[in-house]
């Protein structure tokens, strides 16, 4: 998950409100119950010790959710009377929960708004194609493309004249794909699509897929539908989900292999507190690997304003020079020191069989 988004939740000191609202059910009685969850959520925040100013922002910003038709949630982070952010969210949390703490708890962000996949639907016959841009929103028109229209059938005739007629019909299918492949291609580099899931008989499908860039082959989904059939958001979420397990297995993949040392007893993955925190602060997180959950995410780690201010004591802070510091959770301290270098992050929840990483944190590392 790219976190360049989150940069605006550490460019100002905390406490920060941390709210997760869902909003994946609706009936006639919604807009009463989401007026009762914002009362309700600024109550547990002024239970957690949050200012007036900030309980207020973030109630009237979730009580305007009453009428929204958001399909799963919304997360809203606010300090001193503003709210500062608020994405979307791509799956519903479980339940709404909110959070007054030093640093924003952005870490359920990578299950609920990280890895959504967008794809896009190519509709494959030997006319033309059509597209449709799929994510966890809903479906959209990406484009038509409309091929060569004759001759596209094929004769079962021997003669010289037939075949010479057959010979145009392969010209026409191969021209076909290839000026679907094209325009595949430019609408993914266009919509930045995670996958391209291509719909038809299975000869056509085949056609386009072999006339992609090779930089696309990785994304490629073929359904096995007919030719004018539509895909069901089942069908969708299915691949998008499998797109997902896909990344994470991978991604942990490269983790293992990295915890064995090099010939110079160097390793380029950690998985311990400690270990983790110092990385953080010599700005060597390349990938932060969590596993929501994990036992390590809760510890307690103390942190000072800027991100590379961290220890697993206070006293350690103080040594480095560092005046101010407040005790914060282990995953959010290291979720600020990877956005602040720029590092990606990913949950693996999706992958991991066993506890990999042990205690729920893992980091690659890049060497100076």
């Amino acid at each position: 998950m790219d976190l360049a988004f989150l940069h605006p939740l550490y460019e100002h000191p905390g406490p920060w409100a941390s709210v997760y609202v869902d909003t994946s059910s609706h009936s006639e009685s919604t807009p009463h119950e989401r007026s009762l969850v914002a009362q309700a959520v600024s109550r547990e925040l002024a239970a957690q010790g949050a200012d007036e100013p900030t309980r207020a922002a973030v109630q009237r910003a979730v009580d305007e959710l009453r009428h929204t038709a958001e399909p799963h949630g919304r997360a809203f982070f606010a300090r001193s009377g503003e709210v500062v952010l608020d994405p979307p969210l791509a799956y519903a949390p479980p339940g709404t929960s909110a959070h007054w703490a030093p640093l924003p708890h952005a870490i359920p962000l990578l299950d609920l708004a990280g890895e959504d996949p967008v794809c896009v639907v190519a509709y494959v016959d030997r006319r033309g194609a059509d597209f449709e841009l799929r994510d966890s929103r809903g479906s959209q028109d990406a484009g038509t493309v409309a091929g060569r229209q004759w001759p596209v059938h094929r004769t079962s005739s021997a003669d010289w004249s037939e075949r010479h007629f057959q010979l145009r019909v392969e010209n026409t299918w191969e021209h076909n794909a290839a000026e679907i492949a094209d325009a595949l291609a430019v609408c993914q580099e266009e919509t930045r699509a995670d996958l391209l899931i291509l719909v038809g008989e299975e000869r056509e499908r085949h056609s386009v897929r072999e006339r992609l860039p090779q930089r696309l082959q990785d994304l490629v989904v073929e359904a096995r539908h007919g030719a004018g059939s539509r895909l069901l958001d089942d069908d969708v979420e299915r691949a998008r989900a499998e797109h997902v397990h896909r990344r994470a297995a991978e991604e942990l993949e490269r983790f293992l292999a990295a915890r064995a040392p090099d010939a110079e007893g160097r390793t380029a993955a950690v998985e311990s507190v400690p270990a983790l925190v110092e990385a953080a602060r010599e700005h060597r997180i390349d990938e932060l690997l969590v596993r929501p959950g994990g036992p390590d995410a809760h510890r307690e780690v103390w942190i000072g304003e800027d991100p590379d201010q961290l220890a697993m004591r206070r006293t350690d802070l103080k040594a480095l020079g560092e005046q101010h510091s407040w005790a914060a959770r282990a995953d959010d301290a290291l979720l600020r020191s990877a956005v602040a270098t720029d590092a990606p992050a990913l949950s693996v929840t999706a992958a991991t069989a066993d506890e990999v990483p042990v205690g729920g944190l893992g980091a690659l590392l890049r060497w100076k």
